[in-house]
């Protein structure tokens, strides 16, 4: 119900029993469904989590208007929320009875910013879970979070719908949404990696394949040293022996430098 245009107020526990009760209501229908909840005060924790809605933050097409879904989002009134390539559906509550339907459209990553990305990470991460858990130099966490040539989407490649008679692009709803997703990669950031419509796996081979060919390098040389060193052994009919500097002599190296002194 509205008053000379202006919403209804509710206080926060009543829409709390609201959402609630939809949310049991709900799932009753359809017991798949995934409602957001937010437990204790940050809306995210998680690296992947914080970085999604520190990107929406910045943007001052949505900076003025995202924080009208805080509220709602910390209520429970995002009864659902589905990710998966390019798109995320959610079902939230709001003045009505009926819950809102909120579509959001993600544009996949180009492939040149994905393969600059790919190589700028070669060689700097260490495993699958190390990405997961946020856990890489500092270099990269910029790199992911660069304006137009990072991992996160811009405004231009977002598209929003609500189905509510609010007139605004983004309405509460839809901003409640967008929080949620935050919340929904702190339990699973590989889905971010869906929601872009890139492999996760892609990144990591390119981010190992730099300490794999450093190792065979190492490798390799050695290899070269040992062959190069036994040549001249065989040019020369001597054997050659490696000492340590700053080390002790081997028992093996002790014994055979005796042998020669007493000769």
């Amino acid at each position: 119900m509205s008053y000379n245009g202006f919403s209804e107020y509710v206080p926060v526990a009543e829409r709390k029993k609201r959402a609630q009760k939809a949310a049991e209501k709900l799932k009753e229908k359809n017991p798949d469904i995934s409602p957001v909840i937010i437990e204790g005060r940050k809306l995210a924790r998680t690296w992947w989590g914080k970085a999604w809605n520190d990107n929406l933050e910045r943007y001052s097409d949505y900076a003025n208007r995202i924080d009208r879904g805080r509220s709602y989002v910390r209520n429970g009134a995002v009864l659902d929320l589905k990710i998966e390539k390019g798109k995320v559906t959610a079902l939230v509550q709001g003045s009505s009875s009926k819950p809102y339907k909120v579509i959001i459209n993600i544009h996949p990553i180009d492939d040149d910013t994905w393969e600059n990305i790919k190589s700028s990470c070669e060689g700097k991460i260490e495993s699958l879970q190390e990405l997961i858990d946020g856990k890489f130099p500092k270099v990269l966490s910029e790199l992911f979070m660069a304006k137009g040539r990072g991992l996160f989407p811009a405004p231009t490649e977002i598209t929003l719908t609500c189905s509510c008679p609010d007139w605004a692009v983004m309405c509460k709803h839809v901003a409640a949404v967008l929080y949620g997703i935050g919340a929904r990669l702190d339990e699973n950031p590989e889905l971010f990696f869906e929601l872009r419509n890139v492999k996760i796996e892609d990144l990591i081979t390119e981010a190992v394949k730099g300490k794999t060919k450093a190792m065979l390098d190492r490798a390799q040389t050695k290899s070269r040293r040992i062959m190069e060193d036994a040549d001249i052994a065989s040019m020369f009919g001597v054997e050659l022996e490696y000492i340590d500097i700053g080390c002790d002599f081997s028992e093996k190296s002790k014994k055979r430098k005796a042998s020669r002194d007493g000769s």
